[in-house]
C-alpha cells in the first residue's frame, strides 16, 4: 500500500484529494454536533473534522481502509469509524448536522448515494460532495486537457508532501453534465463547481 512522501506525515500528505479538503471544512457549520464522512478512507478528513464537530463518524466499506483509519486515529476521542456500505447501513434520518464525501460517490448509485446523504442531513445542515466525472463530450475533453499545467504545478509545489493510502480505484460513469442535473434535481439551490485537477464539488445547505 502506498505511503505518505519521507516529508510527509500521516495527517498532512497531499493528493489530488486531500486538495480539496479545504472545500469540505469551510462548509461545516458552526456549532456542529454531529459530522458523517462518508467513504472516510484512512480517516484524514475526519480527523480533521474532529476540531470542528463533537463527534465525527467514518464510514467505509474497505475493511482494510476501517483498520487504518482507527489505528491513525486512536488519538481522537470524538472520532469513529464503521466499516459498511453507506447504501446498505440505516443512517438515521435527519442525524447530522453536517456530511462529506471526497472522491467516493463515484463508486455508489449516485442518486441513491446524494439522496442517503440528503436524507440524514438535519434541516440547516450542509452537504459537501467531492469527485471525479466522465468527459462526455469534446468541450469536457479540452476542459480536462488544460488541467494538466495545474496539475504539473501543484504536483511540484507539494511534491515533498505526496502520499496515497492506497484506497480502492473507480472510473466514474457519470458526465460532469449528468452530475450536475442530477445533483440540481434533487438537491434545489446546490452550488455545482468544475474544478482543476479533474475534480468537481457540490456543496448545497437544507431547508430549515
Amino acid at each position: 500500500m502506498p505511503r505518505p512522501g519521507p516529508r510527509a506525515t500521516t495527517d498532512n500528505y497531499w493528493n489530488h484529494n486531500t486538495h480539496f479538503h479545504d472545500v469540505v471544512l469551510r462548509s461545516v457549520p458552526r456549532g456542529c454536533g454531529e459530522a458523517l464522512d462518508v467513504g472516510c478512507g484512512d480517516g484524514l478528513l475526519a480527523r480533521r473534522l474532529a476540531s470542528r464537530a463533537a463527534h465525527v463518524t467514518g464510514i467505509d466499506r474497505s475493511p482494510e481502509m476501517i483498520e487504518r483509519a482507527r489505528t491513525l486515529s486512536a488519538k481522537h476521542g470524538n472520532v469513529e469509524f464503521m466499516e459498511a456500505d453507506a447504501l446498505a447501513c440505516d443512517l438515521p434520518a435527519e442525524g447530522h448536522d453536517f456530511v462529506c464525501s471526497v472522491t467516493a460517490i463515484h463508486h455508489m448509485d449516485f442518486t441513491a448515494a446524494l439522496t442517503a446523504m440528503r436524507e440524514t442531513l438535519r434541516p440547516g445542515g450542509s452537504l459537501v460532495v467531492i469527485s471525479l466525472a466522465n468527459s462526455g463530450t469534446l468541450g469536457d475533453r479540452v476542459y480536462s486537457l488544460t488541467c494538466i499545467p495545474v496539475h504539473h504545478y501543484h504536483r511540484f509545489r507539494n511534491r515533498r508532501r505526496a502520499g496515497d493510502p492506497g484506497a480502492p480505484i473507480a472510473w466514474p460513469d457519470m458526465t460532469w453534465s449528468e452530475v450536475r442535473e442530477e445533483a440540481a434535481r434533487l438537491l434545489p439551490g446546490a452550488r455545482f463547481r468544475r474544478h482543476r485537477l479533474w475534480r468537481y464539488s457540490i456543496v448545497w445547505r437544507k431547508p430549515r
